[in-house]
């Protein structure tokens, strides 16, 4: 019968030990060989977000190498649902909360603010609407500018194509939503994207349109929303009310990854990116 040494018998119980340890280590998804993070974190929700979101997650993953973030752009509404069946580590959303939605546990992260404009030719009298006539412009109860203290001139509407998160965001909050789809009316003139709106109303001085911030310029005129203008000061500070929030949703626990990227969507860093990116910063 073999026998094996006192020295044997001790090497070949810190080689089980030594397996032990990287077999666990082998199994941890939150760091790496190197004591980085590793594992996927998935965002899914709003298109508008997603640009935002997908430019902070490609700058987030040059640092930490070992974690894969994958974004999904499909609308608000699957954001927020995405969230809380756990569906997503991260849902996003370019609309408020719903009261009901609120009451599911969601913790609301605003990563930015995005103020949408109201805007004319330079040469249009008009200098200031209420929500109530914005809203009648775009359904054509209001049809010439007259009405709104401007010149005797018909108004030609302009807003986004379908599927546009700003033209979602534009009808929400100026009630053109309706079970049946659009309230805008028919004879409204698409544009497709913020650079075409922009064009537009810069060409045509009977014109209305709506934009994004980071697009005005001395070429559009910029109304006032019930007597308040569009500036970052106001929206950050809730009086102008053409405004959305971008959130990133989470429920309960999340990864370290996951928190990893949040800590860096509102660094210093990310908030530069989310700068950048045309929307409004938190900080």
């Amino acid at each position: 019968m073999k026998t094996f040494s006192k020295k044997s018998v001790i090497m070949l119980l810190i080689l089980i030990a030594l397996t032990a340890l990287s077999s666990a280590c082998s199994t941890n998804q939150e760091t790496t060989e190197e004591g980085g993070l590793s594992g996927t974190i998935t965002l899914v929700g709003s298109t508008s977000v997603t640009p935002v979101a997908q430019e902070l997650a490609d700058a987030f993953t040059e640092k930490e190498t070992g974690v894969k973030v994958e974004v999904q752009g499909v609308g608000s509404s699957a954001g927020i649902k995405a969230s809380v069946d756990g569906s997503a580590d991260i849902g996003m959303s370019s609309r408020n909360l719903k009261d009901e939605e609120k009451e599911l546990g969601i913790e609301e992260h605003i990563i930015a603010y995005d103020g949408i404009a109201i805007v004319v030719h330079p040469s249009n009298e008009v200098s200031d609407l209420t929500a109530k006539q914005i809203s009648k412009i775009y359904k054509g109860d209001i049809t010439n500018w007259s009405e709104v203290g401007g010149k005797d001139a018909v108004i030609e509407v302009i807003s986004r194509e379908e599927g546009s998160g700003t033209r979602g965001a534009f009808e929400e909050l100026m009630g053109l939503e309706s079970d049946e789809g659009t309230l805008v009316k028919q004879d409204a003139t698409i544009s497709d994207g913020n650079g075409a709106v922009y064009a537009s109303v810069a060409q045509k001085e009977t014109s209305i349109g709506y934009l994004s911030l980071s697009y005005l310029d001395e070429q559009v005129k910029t109304l006032k929303a019930d007597g308040v203008e569009p500036t970052v000061e106001n929206i950050k500070a809730g009086t102008y009310k053409v405004s959305r929030p971008f959130l990133m949703l989470t429920k309960g626990e999340v990864s370290d990854a996951t928190q990893a990227y949040l800590d860096f969507v509102f660094s210093p860093e990310g908030q530069e990116i989310v700068v950048e990116e045309g929307v409004i910063s938190v900080n």
